[in-house]
């Protein structure tokens, strides 16, 4: 992992921490804090060791059949020997939407995950195309910062329904002065934490995307197939959207397409560059 993701992550983990004893000392005081403080720390060390399975898990993902997708293990093996990486576990995600994404904290330890929309919908050479975009991600060495930003991301929503229930029922025993301060500021950090979510995940630089789908293009030789998938794959999250819940928000930014249909000006804060865009450097490219 390179010294720029080594700071993200430091930065991510210290500000899930922050905000851990932020709640934590509006919700109880002294001992809410020193609470915060040991759940904070689990969490930190969760986060770094298990956030790919809870991902996983999150999206109840399966471990492929090699026997039943022996196309999907051929191609992942022979880019990961391609790109000199082990090789990693394999995913399906029983869902109609077409995407993909990669997780684990390091190349030993990598998985990647398709849906079985994806596995209908595109060619040989796209799918080979989107795995090897997936891969990418691996090989940059990016895939742990974008998992533990979707696990803290999740968090994040977590505290701000905590937030909010506490403000209703009026947070801690105090005086009604401080009791009525105490609703007023978990009231607003019930508004805010969503927003810190989202700007975790705008944190994710759309420039990843860039340089995984340069990787992909190279570790395929085929840029034009991995544009092609990316303009099937937008059409298929536009007719078959995740449901808009906290965890897919939270975890968007992994995916190699936007999971979810967003408007116009959700656009504007998307962690993902435009499919035009994409598509357009892809076709650009010269191997």
């Amino acid at each position: 992992m390179n010294i720029k993701n080594q700071l993200k992550t430091i930065l991510l983990l210290g500000g899930l921490t922050g905000l851990f004893l932020l709640i934590g000392a509006l919700a109880g005081g002294r001992t809410g804090l020193t609470i915060a403080l040991i759940f904070a720390g689990g969490m930190n060390f969760v986060s770094y060791w298990w956030s790919d399975k809870i991902v996983l898990w999150m999206y109840r993902a399966k471990e492929a059949d090699k026997k039943k997708y022996p196309q999907l293990y051929s191609i992942i093996k022979e880019i990961a020997t391609k790109a000199h990486l082990p090789m990693p576990k394999v995913y399906i995600i029983d869902t109609p939407q077409s995407n993909a994404f990669a997780t684990g904290r390091n190349p030993q330890h990598a998985a990647v995950a398709v849906t079985a929309g994806i596995m209908q919908l595109l060619e040989e050479k796209e799918l080979r195309g989107v795995l090897a975009h997936e891969m990418g991600h691996v090989k940059n060495r990016d895939i742990l910062i974008s998992t533990i930003a979707a696990t803290i991301a999740g968090v994040i929503s977590y505290i701000a329904m905590m937030a909010r229930w506490a403000a209703i029922f009026g947070g801690m025993n105090r005086d009604r002065e401080n009791g009525n301060s105490n609703i007023l500021e978990l009231l607003v950090l019930a508004i805010v934490a969503p927003i810190m979510a989202m700007i975790i995940q705008l944190a994710i630089s759309r420039s990843r995307e860039y340089l995984a789908d340069e990787t992909g293009a190279k570790l395929s030789n085929d840029p034009l197939a991995l544009a092609s998938a990316l303009q099937k794959i937008e059409k298929s999250v536009h007719n078959h959207p995740f449901a808009r819940m906290g965890k897919t928000e939270a975890t968007a930014h992994m995916f190699i397409s936007n999971p979810l249909k967003a408007s116009a000006f959700l656009e504007l804060f998307s962690t993902h560059p435009s499919t035009e865009n994409r598509v357009k450097r892809l076709k650009e490219m010269r191997l």
